[in-house]
């Protein structure tokens, strides 16, 4: 079955690493398209599901680098908005596992900009799942917008959300105070391990998704690096290991992580509505996919997650 449409709304990130300068009082910066949403978009874009982007993108030098990044992955920008205003810079240390700790320069930048005027012109006919998160969930004047928005668009659409909490840059208590409206609003909860210790500190994971189920959210999958996924389908749960893979970094690997789920879920025509039909069969088998891809994505460095044609070959190979 060809997929349907995914919408996925949030911001683009500048993200800047660190490399090795030619004199000690200079310091050298890779520059890389990132942010987890648009992160999503692109891995979505390059499985094969019809990805649409909903994002404003500055003019400046960093917003012409994500917009050729995200068409060349053939993501739809057609309702992305030209914004006036700066992009989004995100600084990224990496530690001696490859996870990194970002600084954020995010000051009245063009992603958190939203008016309700500009989603309303959004037409989500063709769209089975909408799906956002992360600091376009929280960062105001658009946080609220973004939310209305969702509410409209769940009646008529399955209703992803991973909160990718930012601590550096948003306080996790305005994650909490937001978090229960947001399972309500969800079909989909996806978030790491990390984020449960930010959002529920010292909850083990089994209660932590009892919780978000009884705030709404139907399906919860917790990843958990090398321990795997942990999902949970309104409290029927199983856990899925994670993929072998040498790891050059982990930057983007949850936003493939969902982006895979939700490929997989929507190539087996299973989106588009509240999850009820799904069965825990089904999710075990799009989180190995799942695992795929973020494994995949943690093999080369930045946030790249994989084309197709990719995943099948490996497939072959394993197959062989």
């Amino acid at each position: 079955m060809s997929p349907r449409q995914i919408t996925v709304l949030g911001e683009c990130v500048a993200d800047a690493f660190a490399e090795p300068a030619s004199a000690s009082n200079e310091l050298a910066l890779r520059v890389l398209p990132g942010g987890g949403p648009a992160n999503t978009a692109v891995a979505l874009a390059r499985l094969g599901t019809p990805a649409r982007f909903l994002a404003r993108l500055s003019g400046d030098v960093f917003g012409r680098l994500f917009r050729a990044h995200l068409e060349t992955s053939g993501v739809d920008l057609s309702s992305a908005v030209r914004a006036a205003e700066p992009s989004t810079l995100a600084v990224a240390e990496l530690d001696d596992q490859g996870r990194a700790a970002f600084s954020f320069h995010a000051q009245n930048t063009a992603d958190w900009q939203w008016t309700a005027e500009e989603l309303a012109r959004v037409d989500l006919s063709e769209t089975a799942c909408v799906h956002t998160g992360s600091l376009a969930l929280v960062q105001e004047p658009g946080a609220s917008v973004v939310e209305d928005f969702l509410a409209a668009a769940a009646p008529h659409a399955t209703i992803s959300i991973d909160p990718n909490v930012r601590p550096l840059l948003v306080h996790p208590d305005v994650y909490r105070a937001r978090l229960a409206h947001w399972c309500g609003l969800a079909d989909v909860l996806r978030l790491s391990e990390d984020d449960l210790e930010l959002l529920l500190p010292g909850t083990p994971p089994e209660e932590a998704c009892d919780i978000w189920h009884a705030a709404g959210a139907h399906l919860v999958v917790i990843t958990r690096g090398a321990d795997g996924a942990l999902a949970s389908l309104a409290g029927d749960r199983i856990q899925v290991p994670a993929v072998s893979t040498s790891v050059a970094d982990t930057v983007g690997a949850g936003d493939s992580f969902t982006a895979g789920l939700l490929h997989h879920l929507g190539i087996r025509g299973l989106l588009g509505r509240r999850l009820t039909e799904l069965r825990l069969d089904d999710v075990a088998e799009a989180c190995r996919f799942a695992a795929r891809v973020a494994a995949l994505t943690c093999s080369v460095a930045g946030p790249n997650p994989p084309w197709r044609n990719r995943l099948e070959q490996l497939t072959a190979t394993d197959r062989a």
